[in-house]
């Protein structure tokens, strides 16, 4: 009779040593299962943002601003991968989380004082560290919203440059000087983007006051009119660069004003080239500038 209790005592720990081992290896085979499903689906979802075909008709105009914009530029493929890694990450952290706990539960591991530690651990770590989580969440908004890219000028209130590099905590950016500053992003409070869309281009020609205007304007409509059709000025205008008229008179000068659209960060060598060409032409036609008035030393008497 001494043998039953015994007996009994065995079954429970075969039962345990079997029971326990399998649910804690079919957890994990779960675990890793689940995370191949959602990784698989997170890559299908970045191939897709990264292979995303625009519309068959649209015009060169759209179809400049929609590689302007990023929707058809590498930094789309560089943004889906991106997040796909964000992703990836968090996915692999909850799902191997929850299974780690899942586990200790089954072995008979206390979980209530451990998640207690670790909810006072996190309250304390959110307070040391709520800086760095501030910019880590901005970094993920930012490349989100593909607020800007590599290649992108910015003017970030604290430096004005081209972007060469975006993490989720720092913005590198490399000023006109050379200077290369490292912002954070939880302190960009707000960026204005000088490289998405369009860049606008207002160029005003002097001429002297007693010069034919009609002449001028017309030798500026053949002018504007050639450099839109010349390569490789007709892919960096979005449309044909209209002569707006007289701006203003003053000083025995006429200045006259030429309104163009570029492609971003293209709009200072179209202005140059308007501002060369305009000047030939006008010189051919005979209209001259305006005259300086003489010079006079003050010594002379």
């Amino acid at each position: 009779m001494s043998l039953a209790p015994a007996a009994t005592d065995s079954e429970s720990t075969l039962q345990w040593a079997v029971g326990a081992p399998l649910m804690v290896v079919c957890i994990i085979l779960g675990a890793v299962v689940l995370r191949w499903i959602v990784v698989r689906a997170i890559d299908r979802a970045v191939h897709a943002m990264e292979h995303r075909q625009n519309p068959a008709r649209v015009s060169r105009a759209g179809r400049v601003l929609r590689e302007a914009a990023g929707l058809d530029s590498e930094r789309r493929k560089q943004r889906a991968a991106t997040m796909g890694s964000i992703l990836r990450s968090i996915s692999t952290i909850l799902i191997f989380g929850i299974a780690g706990l899942t586990v200790m539960g089954r072995l008979g591991v206390p979980l209530a004082p451990l998640l207690a530690s670790a909810g006072v651990g996190g309250v304390a770590l959110g307070f040391g560290a709520q800086s760095l989580v501030k910019d880590f969440l901005s970094g993920i908004f930012m490349i989100m919203e593909d607020q800007y890219g590599v290649g992108d000028v910015i003017d970030t209130g604290q430096a004005i440059g081209t972007v060469e590099e975006v993490t989720l905590r720092v913005t590198r950016v490399r000023d006109a000087q050379g200077v290369v500053w490292y912002v954070r992003n939880g302190e960009i409070l707000r960026v204005g983007n000088k490289s998405q869309g369009y860049a606008s281009i207002f160029i005003d020609i002097p001429i002297g006051s007693d010069q034919s205007v009609e002449t001028a304007l017309q030798v500026l409509r053949t002018v504007v009119a050639q450099v839109h059709d010349r390569s490789p000025w007709h892919e960096k205008l979005l449309e044909e660069p209209v002569v707006a008229g007289v701006e203003s008179m003053s000083g025995g000068m006429v200045t006259l004003r030429v309104v163009a659209t570029s492609v971003p960060n293209e709009q200072y060598a179209v202005a140059r080239e308007i501002r060369e060409q305009a000047k030939l032409a006008l010189d051919r036609a005979g209209v001259r500038g305006p005259q300086l008035p003489p010079y006079s030393s003050p010594n002379a008497t």
